[in-house]
């Protein structure tokens, strides 16, 4: 069977399974994840089937990120994983499970779980390329308003004086953990997209910045000052 078969059986299975409130996860998340992981995988020696089954299975457990067992969500996900392909899919080759499932525990930025294989980083590379860019910019508005944060503090909106929360403010999560993103990727073609991306959020804020200030048409410079050292 070809990678093309698996990806539509999978993909069918995930269409017809898997119920997920969170939009930041849902179906077009795991194919959006497998396109940038083929993107990543262009010239390496990797088994194609385990980044192909990791990306569509790794969120397929995932808790809420206020949720106390967050931390756990990629080794239950694992889990489970082994669980569905055993149960149905049965010609899965089963010598392929503890790659899968290795690459779903290590791709949580939560679990901080090391990948150990080159198919475990292309595909926490992946999945990270998604909280960055366009796509996480929309992900990380849309997932503050689900569990009722606003979109920034209205008096003090990059937390100048006061301590980040991101469990509040959206904006906030910026600071907190996307633009620390591009330091974590393990691929060089991962940190190349994850810069590129980031340095686009970071012009978002200074946009925004400069929109809150009256100024349409211009960027706040001091913003970029402050946060383009961030990036790596």
């Amino acid at each position: 069977m070809n990678l093309l078969d698996w990806q539509q059986r999978f993909d069918r299975w995930i269409t017809q399974h898997f119920n997920q409130a969170d939009a930041a996860h849902d179906v077009s998340h795991f194919r959006r994840v497998w396109k940038t992981a083929q993107t990543l995988m262009a010239g390496q020696q990797v088994d194609a089937l385990v980044v192909l089954t990791a990306c569509y299975f790794h969120d397929i457990v995932s808790f809420a990120k206020n949720h106390p067992q967050r931390h756990q969500s990629s080794t239950l996900a694992a889990a489970k994983t082994a669980e569905i392909l055993a149960a149905d899919f049965p010609d899965f080759p089963e010598d392929l499970i503890a790659a899968v499932r290795h690459a779903i525990e290590a791709h949580s930025f939560s679990a901080g779980i090391a990948p150990q294989t080159l198919e475990a980083k292309i595909v926490q590379d992946a999945d990270r390329l998604e909280s960055l860019g366009a796509i996480g910019l929309a992900r990380v508005f849309a997932v503050s308003g689900s569990m009722g944060g606003v979109l920034f503090d209205g008096e003090d909106p990059f937390a100048t004086r006061r301590e980040l929360d991101d469990k509040r403010f959206a904006l906030d999560h910026f600071r907190c953990k996307l633009l620390k993103l591009p330091a974590t990727m393990q691929t060089a073609k991962g940190r190349e997209l994850a810069n590129h991306n980031a340095d686009f959020l970071v012009h978002y804020m200074a946009k925004l910045s400069a929109e809150l200030q009256g100024d349409h048409q211009h960027l706040d410079d001091e913003v970029l000052r402050l946060y383009s050292p961030l990036l790596p």
